[in-house]
């Protein structure tokens, strides 16, 4: 097919500086692209978590169009998926699963769920 694995993650924003807060300086992300909207009206700003896992982070408001496309939620691959709830919770998101540690076949997994500054899910997901 050509596929080479996932790019970004966009991610309509209401607040630019609280979701950069929360991504950056919260969850430890880095600024790896900036750039302006194609009205110029706005900043497009991308954020890597990891090497393969960057959200784009979008503005809404002023006229644009949201879509509502039904993704569940976004699941980051974690080494530590307890410390990274509770640093995701201590940036200011919302618990909606603490970790939970368990098998799917025979794997051991921990994983947890936050919902972060414009309501988006998100899953730390780790192997063991």
């Amino acid at each position: 097919m050509g596929y080479l694995g996932l790019h970004h993650i966009g991610l309509y924003v209401a607040d630019m500086n609280r979701s950069l807060a929360f991504y950056r300086d919260g969850l430890g992300g880095k600024i790896v692209r900036e750039f302006p909207t194609a009205d110029r009206e706005g900043k497009i700003i991308l954020v890597e978590l990891a090497p393969g896992a960057v959200v784009e982070l979008l503005p809404s408001g002023k006229g644009r169009t949201e879509s509502n496309i039904p993704w569940a939620h976004l699941a980051i691959r974690s080494s530590d998926a307890r410390t990274d709830y509770a640093r995701a919770l201590s940036a200011g998101a919302l618990s909606r699963h603490a970790p939970w540690q368990g098998y799917l076949d025979d794997k051991e997994v921990v994983n947890a769920f936050v919902t972060g500054p414009d309501g988006e899910v998100i899953e730390f997901f780790e192997e063991r």
